[in-house]
């Protein structure tokens, strides 16, 4: 356990150890990714001993022609119609552990399962998305429509970490009143990178204690962990369980 508010060096290097290892045995990305999630969620703590993030998840981009049916629906609902392209990139939630039971499971998100991004445009109204994007030091067309000649490049850069320091009255957390008020929203954290494959992965964590900008970047390192974690699945199996593809 360890507790955020004094969370040190050494610390970073004992979680760090411990996500690299959250692939081994696994048969999918998702099952790696739920295992980092939960691992996150129980081990992090605040000076009494409780947990310290109501809510913490892991996202992938994906394209919207190798989603199952169900997350193609999903995304043609927020989109109001099929995408002009089955490559669209999609922001898909691959796993999740939180406070409520509903949030120990992708399948009951109600929101965030499968968000399309079809456009730089269509992003702004999904604010946390884009400034998750920027903070990781990305352009929002590089994770839209990633170019195979510096996809190397970038899979090799250790991006920025992610911080809301007061979630409470943000534009970037719309959930003001169903979320941030009644569980006690202070900070969001957020780090990630960019698979071999060119697609973004990226861990959000809605904390209960103000985070700083210095424990902040103690997490920056975590991003290399999880990526060792489910590299082996980049191309391969990410999803867990039966997987409805679409007819066309």
């Amino acid at each position: 356990m360890t507790d955020i508010a004094d969370f040190t060096l050494k610390d970073m290097v004992e979680i760090s150890a411990a996500l690299r290892s959250m692939g081994s045995g696994a048969a999918s990305m998702e099952e790696a990714a739920d295992r980092i999630v939960h691992y996150l969620y129980d081990h992090l703590i605040d000076k009494d001993r409780n947990r310290t993030f109501v809510l913490v998840r892991l996202f992938k981009t994906h394209p919207y022609g190798e989603l199952d049916v169900n997350l193609q629906e999903f995304a043609r609902n927020v989109l109001n119609g099929p995408p002009e392209s089955p490559e669209m990139k999609c922001l898909v939630l691959l796993a999740s552990a939180g406070t409520l039971p509903a949030w120990h499971t992708r399948k009951q998100s109600a929101g965030h399962k499968a968000i399309p991004l079809p456009s730089e445009h269509f992003i702004e109204a999904f604010p946390m998305v884009r400034q998750l994007i920027q903070q990781l030091g990305l352009e929002v067309n590089t994770v839209l429509r990633p170019d195979p000649a510096v996809v190397m490049d970038m899979a090799q850069t250790t991006y920025n970490v992610f911080l809301i320091p007061e979630a409470a009255g943000s534009p970037y957390v719309p959930a003001q009143d169903n979320f941030v008020i009644p569980f006690g929203i202070r900070s969001v954290l957020g780090f990630g990178g960019i698979l071999p494959s060119g697609n973004l992965f990226a861990i959000i964590m809605f904390g209960k204690v103000t985070v700083s900008p210095q424990t902040a970047d103690l997490f920056r390192s975590l991003a290399l962990s999880i990526k060792i974690a489910i590299l082996p699945f980049d191309g391969g199996d990410v999803f867990t369980g039966s997987y409805e593809k679409p007819d066309v």
